[in-house]
């Protein structure tokens, strides 16, 4: 068995199939996570997201996932348009969504890819058991994708990559199959707070550490009570997630552009202004989303953001 010489061949077809990075670790529980997650859930840190709590050790554990898992194969794949940076000087009148949601479901486009990339892996070591994930199951990606060489955690608790920075998404197999194992790469963050500095809800309570119950994306997407009035000045004009810490970011500023046009955002979705947001009505925001992540938050949760949206608009004016 040549663990090299499949490993380099997965490795070049996942970037012949589009993904712009991919690594392999040797699976086993997260021990270092633990306590660290455990703190975390306990201090509600959460919110309402209370499917976090469940399958604890799933979460570990890959091999409560996968039976005889051996290997945890984590791959990347970038949405990052480095023309949608202008919109960071919009004025603050101009409603946004995270760049992440404004291209198709990147579940749909990730999975199907990654499927192929099982199949391939499955021609060349034989015959492989395993799973793959796209954020859809109690699976650590960015803790993987870490372990796997792909980048380090930043202080935003983002996964940062050198050559793509942090807008990407992450996947993963988990294989019972033998690699050749990538080595962790070292923090390059430094003395730099500019994501820490620039979040508007203080949900980076210290550096690596992000209390969701005040995250802007949090508050747009997950929670489906009403926004709390005290938060309100702090949407500023997000409709839909948030990219404040990723955007101040330097290595964002430094990352190579997206390949995959299907993640390339939808001209219909960017710099809309709020009347448009506001006259959305059930069926336009089917036909909108359709093949979208912004489906998450539903047409309820939608109109609840745009409410806040429009009345911060309304005080700046």
């Amino acid at each position: 068995m040549n663990l090299n010489k499949h490993t380099e061949l997965i490795r070049q077809h996942a970037l012949r199939l589009g993904f712009e990075a991919i690594g392999f670790s040797p699976a086993r529980r997260l021990v270092e996570e633990e306590s660290r997650f455990e703190e975390w859930l306990r201090a509600g840190r959460n919110g309402t997201m209370m499917w976090m709590e469940n399958n604890f050790d799933k979460r570990l554990d890959p091999t409560l996932l996968v039976p005889g898992a051996r290997s945890v194969v984590s791959v990347l794949m970038s949405y990052n348009q480095p023309e949608l940076f202008k919109e960071i000087d919009q004025e603050a009148d101009t409603p946004r969504i995270s760049k992440y949601a404004l291209g198709d479901d990147y579940h749909d486009v990730m999975k199907s890819k990654l499927y192929e990339l099982f199949e391939f892996t499955r021609e060349v070591v034989g015959n492989v058991e395993g799973r793959v994930f796209v954020d859809s199951a109690p699976v650590m990606d960015k803790t993987w994708a870490k372990l796997g060489g792909l980048g380090w955690i930043g202080k935003n608790s983002n996964l940062l990559n050198k050559k793509l920075g942090s807008f990407y998404f992450i996947g993963e197999m988990i294989l019972d199959a033998k690699f050749e194992y990538d080595n962790s790469t070292a923090d390059h963050c430094g003395t730099c707070t500019r994501c820490i500095d620039a979040c508007p809800t203080d949900a980076i309570y210290e550096p690596y550490r992000v209390d969701a119950t005040k995250c802007i994306s949090y508050f747009t997407i997950e929670l489906r009570d009403a926004i709390p009035t005290e938060y309100h000045n702090s949407i500023g004009n997000w409709i839909y997630g948030c990219d404040i810490c990723q955007d101040v970011c330097p290595w964002n500023r430094k990352a190579s552009p997206a390949k995959n046009q299907e993640l390339f955002a939808r001209n219909e979705l960017v710099n809309r202004d709020i009347d448009f947001w506001e006259e959305l009505d059930i069926q336009e925001y089917r036909r909108l989303f359709k093949n979208s992540a912004v489906k998450r938050t539903k047409f309820t949760g939608l109109k609840r953001n745009i409410e806040v949206v429009r009345s911060n608009i309304n005080d700046s004016d």
